[in-house]
C-alpha cells in the first residue's frame, strides 16, 4: 500500500516549522527520520495534508551538553548520539539500550526526537528518558514550554503534544557520581520491538526502574534500597499493576515473569556500576 497524497515543504529552523504547523495544525506531521512515519503512512493509519521536513536543519540536529543534560535536537540522528565519543560517560543508560534499538541502519536515519514522540511503548528511547526523569522542549508559534517525561507519555503511540506544536529537543540528564545504570530486554528477534524492556538507576537513596513492553506506555516506579526478597516482592507488585494483558505474540503471565526476571537484572547491573 501508498500513502494518501500529501504536500512536502522543507522546514530549515524551528520557527518556519512551528509556522506551518500553526497553519495546518493536525493536518500537518513533523518529517525528521521518518523510520517510523513511512510505515505509518504505507499503511494509511495517518493521512496527513502535509509533511513538514526538518531533517535537513543544523539548528535543530545539534546534541550539545547544556544546565546538566545532554539535550538532543529534532533532527539529531540516534546514531549521532550513540557514536558520540563521551556518551558512555555522559549517559551510561543510552550506551547500554542503543545496541538494542532496532538495527544500524535504521538507527542512521531514525531520530532520536522521532522515536520519542512516536511513543510506541516499546521503544528504548522513551524509557530510556522516563527512567532518568528527563524532560522535553516543545514550541509552537506562540510560547514554549517544558514538559516533565512522566507527563509526556500519555497512552499508546500517545503523548501531550498539541497538534500545532514541535518537539524541539529531547533532555537527557547527564550522569551524576555515585550513580549506576542497567538496561535489559527481551525479544524475539534482535532489532525487534522489546516484549519486555527495563532500565535502572541505582545510588545511595535508592533504585528507580522504568518498563517498556507491557503497559500502553512506558512505566516507571521509585523503591527503597531493597535485596533479597524484598525486591523480588516489590518487582512482583510491579509487575502486577502494569496490567499485562494476553495477546498474540505472548501471555500475560509471561510478561510478568520478564518484569521480575530483568527488573532483577537490570538493578544488579546498576548496583554493580554504582
Amino acid at each position: 500500500m501508498k500513502p494518501a497524497a500529501f504536500d512536502y515543504q522543507r522546514a530549515d529552523s524551528s520557527e518556519q516549522a512551528r509556522e506551518l504547523l500553526a497553519r495546518h495544525g493536525d493536518d500537518a506531521r513533523i518529517l525528521a527520520g521518518g523510520q517510523s512515519l513511512m510505515a505509518v503512512l504505507n499503511m494509511r493509519l495517518a493521512q496527513p495534508q502535509l509533511l513538514v521536513d526538518i531533517s535537513r536543519s543544523r539548528a535543530l540536529a545539534q546534541v550539545e551538553s547544556r544546565d546538566g543534560c545532554l539535550q538532543i535536537g529534532a533532527a539529531a540522528t540516534q546514531a549521532s548520539v550513540e557514536w558520540r565519543p563521551q556518551l558512555a560517560q555522559e549517559l551510561p543508560l543510552l550506551a547500554l539500550a542503543f545496541p538494542h534499538i532496532s538495527h544500524f541502519q535504521i538507527r542512521n536515519r531514525g531520530t532520536v526526537c522521532g522515536s520519542i514522540a512516536h511513543a510506541d511503548p516499546s521503544a528504548e528511547l522513551p524509557l530510556c528518558l522516563l527512567a532518568l526523569k528527563g524532560e522535553l522542549m516543545l514550541g509552537n508559534a506562540k510560547r514554549q514550554r517544558r514538559v516533565a517525561a512522566q507527563d509526556f507519555f500519555t497512552g499508546m503511540l500517545s503523548t501531550a503534544r498539541a497538534g500545532d506544536e514541535l518537539l524541539e529537543a529531547a533532555r537527557f540528564p547527564l550522569a551524576r557520581p555515585g550513580q549506576g545504570f542497567g538496561f535489559t530486554e527481551f525479544s524475539r528477534r534482535h532489532g525487534d520491538f522489546a516484549i519486555c524492556a527495563v532500565a535502572a538507576v541505582a545510588d545511595a537513596a535508592g533504585l528507580r526502574v522504568a518498563v517498556g513492553g507491557v503497559a500502553d506506555r512506558p512505566v516507571a516506579r521509585d523503591l527503597p534500597l531493597l535485596d533479597g526478597s524484598a525486591l523480588d516482592d516489590a518487582l512482583n507488585e510491579f509487575a502486577w499493576d502494569l496490567d499485562a494483558r494476553d495477546d498474540p505474540q505472548i501471555s500475560a503471565a509471561t510478561r510478568r515473569h520478564l518484569v521480575r526476571r530483568l527488573g532483577r537484572q537490570a538493578i544488579e547491573q546498576a548496583r554493580r556500576s554504582a
